[in-house]
């Protein structure tokens, strides 16, 4: 009896772009979450761009800083917040000054995370050169 060797499709070659950010990345994850929770299915691959990561390395990025505990419950509801938003918590707003803060220090160690990984750019001047 012969078996048939299935092969998957192949995927189309196109440019990775690195994140400018870590910020960026997480509004991407954040977006790519709210467009799970609402039912979208995996991509066919005819996107823009083509990412370094799947949204799921973000989260696993943050995850791994918080068992590390090198960011706290704080961080990651301000993370979580602010993200859902598409917004950074604004410096002018006196009541978000507290949520800046835990923004900005997340947001500082989950760069070094991804700039790691190559999924943020390590030159954010010459992005084109990731």
């Amino acid at each position: 009896m012969s078996r048939t060797r299935r092969m998957p499709n192949p995927i189309p070659v196109k440019d990775v772009v690195a994140f400018i950010s870590a910020e960026e990345a997480w509004f991407w994850f954040m977006r790519s979450e709210r467009a799970r929770r609402e039912g979208a299915q995996l991509s066919d691959g005819s996107s823009l761009m083509t990412r370094p990561c799947e949204p799921d390395d973000i989260y696993r990025a943050v995850m791994r800083l918080h068992r590390q505990k090198r960011i706290t419950n704080a961080h990651l509801k301000t993370l979580a917040h602010f993200g859902w938003r598409e917004c950074p918590p604004d410096s002018r707003v006196r009541e978000e000054e507290y949520h800046l803060r835990l923004w900005e220090d997340a947001l500082d160690r989950l760069t070094t995370e991804l700039k790691a990984k190559e999924i943020v750019c390590h030159d954010t001047q010459n992005q084109d050169f990731c």
